[in-house]
């Protein structure tokens, strides 16, 4: 709102106009430090292979590869990062305050076509001089990336556009899982899934976590980084929303899924759509 080159105000004036302190507007952000970036991008790696590390365990390893890093540092990283370990901890990703906690709906269900339960998780994306936030939206069934979105904040908006964009394109699905992080606990999150009748699973807590929850999504994390983000030193965003966009066609169109028969995401979930479809109309006929 202020303007530099106002040709009747100054800065001064349009900062008391605007009742802020003169030095808010020349204040810059400070970004992560090369060697924050550097321990990052290890937490990063090492979090992928030991999902369990909580903030002592990540400090000992560090320490043991010869970093001299200290835990109030490694938590504040993890805590930027948005890492949540599986296990009982102080958690990383609190859900937002006076927001409803909902039941985990997926013990002992079995999930047999598209669109019967959606995944939905965040992770971090190192660059060369900073991080990004990626959030996808996954079928359970079929695991295809139904959408996604890149963020430099962890607010929950990102997710919705995400989460409209899927809503849009496939239909709602009859469970949306997530874990209990303050994105997905929000209103705005919690209401666009109420308003389309969408029934809400959130994850517990503890040793639980490691077999039950989210598990197809977190391999996504794994596979995503492997192939694409660790194989790149992104300066941008618009790279890094590139890069993540070929992969994610990629993905979803032409690789091979061990688990879908050696069939990609994308082909497995359009017959099954159709099959489903074909059902319904013979039952309409009868």
């Amino acid at each position: 709102m202020v303007e530099r080159d106002h040709p009747d105000l100054s800065i001064s004036q349009q900062c008391a106009l605007l009742s802020i302190p003169r030095s808010s507007f020349y204040y810059t952000l400070q970004g992560e430090t090369d060697q924050n970036l550097a321990l990052m991008r290890l937490i990063d790696v090492q979090f992928l292979d030991t999902p369990f590390f909580g903030v002592r365990q990540m400090t000992w390893h560090l320490r043991n590869e010869g970093h001299k890093v200290n835990e109030k540092r490694i938590r504040r990283l993890m805590r930027l990062m948005g890492l949540m370990p599986i296990y009982q901890k102080p958690n990383t990703s609190r859900p937002a305050k006076g927001h409803k906690i909902y039941p985990y709906l997926l013990r002992g269900l079995r999930v047999e076509r598209p669109n019967q339960v959606w995944c939905v998780d965040i992770t971090y994306l190192p660059m060369r001089r900073g991080f990004l936030y990626l959030v996808a939206i996954m079928d359970w069934h079929t695991r295809m990336v139904l959408a996604w979105r890149i963020s430099n904040t962890l607010d929950a908006d990102f997710c919705v556009e995400a989460l409209n964009e899927a809503i849009y394109r496939f239909g709602p699905p009859d469970i949306m899982n997530s874990d209990q992080g303050s994105q997905f606990t929000s209103f705005a999150w919690t209401d666009r899934l109420r308003r389309s009748g969408v029934r809400i699973s959130m994850d517990g807590k503890g040793v639980r976590k490691l077999t039950l929850d989210n598990i197809f999504i977190e391999r996504l994390w794994r596979t995503l980084k492997y192939e694409c983000v660790y194989l790149h030193a992104w300066d941008t965003g618009s790279q890094a929303r590139a890069g993540v966009r070929k992969w994610m066609e990629f993905y979803n169109h032409r690789r091979p899924h061990k688990a879908l028969g050696g069939r990609p995401p994308a082909v497995v979930y359009s017959l099954q759509i159709e099959v489903t479809q074909l059902d319904q109309q013979e039952q309409l006929r009868a």
